[in-house]
This record gives C-alpha cells, structure tokens and sequence, in this order.
C-alpha cells in the first residue's frame, strides 16, 4: 500500500475524525474486478470492512439499495454501519476471507450448494424486482455483453481478423442466445453469484458479496453462474442433478412452472452467454486494466463455450467457427 495513498488517507481520516472510530490497525483485504477497494479494519471488539468506491467511476447507491433489499428478506449480506457517499467509503460488516471457492470439494460440494440454492431460491421467491425497480436485463444489455466477447477477446486479445460470414454468424448466435434468455420468467438476478462471492461464515452461511449490479433477468442466470463457475468445474451429471432438484423446487412456484426439457435448454443457453461476456471481461481486465490473473480462468470458460454449442444444432455453426479460428489461434491462452 503506498504511502501516498490518498484515498487511504481520507478513510483513516472518516474512521477516526468523522467516525471516532478506534481502530488499532486496517490493511488490504481485497480488491475485484472494478475500481473498489477493500480494507480490513481491525478493533478491539473484532474487525469491520471499509468499501472504497470513488465517486468518479463507482456510485455507492446500487449496493445500499440491495444490501438493504437482501437483508430485509432474511438473506445475509453484509450490514452497513456507517456511509459517506460524498467521498465513496462503506462500513461493513466482515464476512472473513474464506469463501466458497477455497472449500469447495468434492465431500463438501453438497453441502455447500445445498445452502447457497436455498439463498437464490429465497432470493427469488422473496424480492419482486419490479417493485423495487430493479434495472432491467434487456436485450441491449445482453447484446452489449455478448459483444466483449467479439472486441475483446476475438479482436483484441486473440488478434483474430474475422471475415463477413464469421460476423454474420455471431449475430446470429447472438440472437438465440438473447432471445433464449428474454423468453424466462423474469426475477431478480444478483449476476455474479459465484464461488468467489459466497463467503463461509459460522452462522447463516453463505454469506452473499459483491452484489450491486442485480438486475431483474432471466430465472437461469444465478444458478448457471453457481453451478457452471468460471473458477471451479463439475462433472456434467452432477450439475444435472442439482438443475433437476432447483427445478423442482420452482415448480412449487405457479408463476415459473415449465418443463424440465425446457429449463435445462434456458440454462445451457443462459451459460453461454454469461460465459462469452465472462471471457471478453477477462480479456479487458487483462488488456486495459492490467489485471493479469484473470486470464488464466480462460480456458476453463472457453471450455464450457465448447461443450454447450456441442450440444445444439442451432448452434453448430457457432461451434464450428471456434474450433477454426480460436482452438488454433497463437495467443490462446492455456
């Protein structure tokens, strides 16, 4: 941490002037893929968080907003004890450092997923994200994310030159990709709910991070995010098996019964598009913003791509031109 560190200067600042906070010591604890920052604040009573957010590139509203949403309903996300919007500083509550990804296995799989469905399901069951005005995840939204994969990663990070007929057939898997995912019943959606955002605690675990982009979208979105991790891979039948068991729990839910042919398509195809955003994300954070480890999560997404447009005709064409152009390209990470 640089001794310059004007931002950290300014919540040491809030903590101890504005706050009167007493804090014996507050190190790094980690940073994500956007511009904040989180520091662990430590105490005679325990430890607290400090989000940093700057006002210029993050707005603080969205997570207030949620964390409110969420915790009202019985789920756990973190409380907030303190804000100051002004300059972008949170007082959280802290979850710890362990999340699902560091004990994830396969004895523990069960049990952990067991818990972390329950959360989505009361998510979904509990919070109407039209009364709450959520933002929509419309087909521009869709669209927008789908085309990282083409700038980012295509263009940019693979330096791959694509022909007329290979942009055409993009924009044609990229529209049944979309309209696969508008056709789902539409519910609120956390959009990153993942291992690296589901923290172990001793009581009400998980606890749930990093959720200030929800959105209301697609009912497939949370659970292909969860259990087609970009960080952590499972044998197939396995996650049929959990797929099978969330659907039917839906089912006890009037306003979402389809079939289970139906809800398994939603969810490849849903995959595919958060997995083709995911990879033009990670190939932009290594590019612009220089966040190297991100691509190494690569191939095990771009894996998932594969498999899935394996498995529909529809979709051959689509699979056929990642096996000429990307499998062969030089810059491929592996």
């Amino acid at each position: 941490m640089p001794k310059t560190d004007a931002r950290l200067l300014a919540i040491e600042h809030w903590l101890s002037h504005t706050l009167k906070f007493n804090y014996s010591a507050i190190e790094a604890a980690s940073n994500d893929a956007s511009f904040r920052r989180y520091f662990r604040v430590s105490h005679p009573q325990g430890s607290h968080i400090v989000m940093d957010a700057p006002p210029e590139q993050e707005t603080l509203s969205p997570f207030i907003k949620i964390s409110t949403l969420l915790t009202r309903n019985g789920l756990k996300a973190p409380s907030i004890y303190a804000q100051n919007t002004r300059e972008g500083f949170l007082l959280l509550d802290d979850f710890g450092s362990i999340c699902y990804l560091d004990q994830l296995a396969p004895e523990t799989v069960e049990t952990l997923y067991k818990a972390a469905m329950q959360s989505l399901l009361d998510m979904q069951v509990t919070i109407n994200p039209v009364q709450h005005a959520l933002p929509v995840y419309n087909h521009a939204l869709l669209h927008q994310e789908l085309e990282l994969f083409r700038n980012w990663f295509l263009t940019e990070l693979l330096n791959i030159t694509l022909s007329p007929a290979a942009h055409r057939e993009l924009e044609r898997t990229w529209t049944v990709l979309i309209k696969s995912a508008l056709e789902q019943p539409q519910v609120f959606v956390h959009r990153d709910f993942h291992s690296r955002n589901l923290m172990i605690l001793e009581k009400q675990s998980p606890g749930i991070i990093d959720f200030q982009d929800a959105v209301q979208g697609p009912v497939t979105y949370d659970l292909v995010s969860l259990l087609r991790d970009c960080y952590i891979t499972w044998p197939k039948q396995h996650v049929l098996q959990w797929v099978t068991a969330y659907h039917r729990q839906l089912q006890h839910h009037p306003q979402w019964h389809c079939g289970l042919p139906q809800f398994i398509r939603w969810f490849d195809l849903m995959g595919l598009q958060r997995h083709l955003k995911a990879i033009g994300i990670f190939s932009r954070l290594k590019l612009r913003d220089h966040k190297e480890n991100y691509i190494n999560d690569i191939p095990r997404t771009l894996n998932y791509v594969i498999n899935i447009s394996d498995d529909y005709p529809e979709l051959s064409s689509f699979s056929q031109l990642l096996k000429n152009d990307v499998l062969t390209a030089k810059n491929l990470p592996s």
